[in-house]
């Protein structure tokens, strides 16, 4: 590795080497120990001193169109615009990170003889994105005008965005407002933070819907749309949402944390007129609330 490299993380500098590849794909051949730095497997967080010996052993080039899988899909809504899914929690939304099937677009391709190609091959219909373990409402376009005019609104800010988060101990305001920027945590990388100065603007708005034992049921609106937004701003101020163990909830036998995209409420891209997408609670979700109350 070039002396111009000193400092740079691996990952950084392989996609300086070669950039007709994407960081993603050279992190993959990182985790499947393709790169070896003085000729031995490395984290794609190493920091380069300049001067290693770095070997690499290409993979052979994933799919970039993305494959039609039978799943089954839980719908909404639909019309010929659009289309809202009740995502369950543990399906990802599209390929990435080394997941190239059973996810929602492999799903929409099954199920859906037109969807939107402005995102893609490899995102055919995806407006926006939830997190692998949030179930709920998530927008899918069918035609290239809807997808332009849902992303404009979610632009925009101009898409009420409204979920459910159970929390761990007892929330002493009935609401408040948590305006704090997100950015990438420097240490743990899977994580986000809202510790530090620097980052992109983020604001959440909580109001109690159901004291619980030991826990309390919010209904969270959010302005913005940052990674792990709500989960980050929650556990900011001491209340972790429930079973989320990378931003510090104790373990749970709950099997994901307790967060759910509950009502999406936009203008429609054909008719100009307000519509609102609920999705009901989670059936593992509702479970959990009602061993609580019981």
């Amino acid at each position: 590795m070039p002396p111009s490299e000193s400092g740079s993380r691996l990952d950084t500098a392989l996609s300086r080497q070669f950039p007709e590849h994407s960081r993603a794909r050279l992190q993959e051949w990182i985790r499947a120990g393709r790169v070896l730095v003085n000729g031995a497997a490395a984290k794609a967080s190493l920091t380069l001193r300049g001067g290693e010996q770095v070997q690499t052993e290409p993979a052979a080039q994933t799919p970039l169109k993305a494959e039609a899988e039978d799943i089954a899909l839980s719908i909404l809504y639909e019309d010929d615009e659009l289309v809202a899914i009740d995502k369950p929690a543990g399906m990802v939304v599209h390929a990435g990170a080394g997941i190239h099937s059973g996810t929602l677009v492999n799903a929409l391709l099954h199920h859906f003889s037109r969807l939107s190609q402005v995102g893609g091959e490899l995102r055919p219909g995806i407006v926006h994105r939830l997190d692998r373990f949030t179930s709920g409402v998530l927008l899918v376009a069918k035609t290239d005008r809807a997808h332009r005019a849902l992303a404009e609104q979610f632009a925009l800010r101009k898409v009420r965005k409204l979920y459910l988060a159970l929390v761990n101990g007892p929330v002493a305001a009935e609401s408040g407002r948590i305006d704090k920027p997100i950015s990438r945590d420097p240490v743990r990388r899977e994580r986000m933070t809202s510790r530090l100065t620097t980052g992109r603007a983020a604001w959440s708005e909580y109001h109690i819907r159901e004291r619980l034992p030991g826990q309390t049921l919010l209904e969270v609106l959010i302005g913005t749309g940052r990674t792990h937004q709500i989960r980050v701003h929650l556990s900011s101020i001491g209340h972790a949402v429930v079973g989320d163990k990378l931003y510090g909830a104790p373990p749970s036998d709950l099997g994901r944390y307790f967060l759910h995209a509950h009502s999406l409420q936009f203008t429609h891209p054909a008719s100009g007129e307000p519509l609102t997408v609920t999705s009901p609670l989670a059936p593992e979700l509702e479970a959990w609330l009602q061993k609580l109350r019981g």
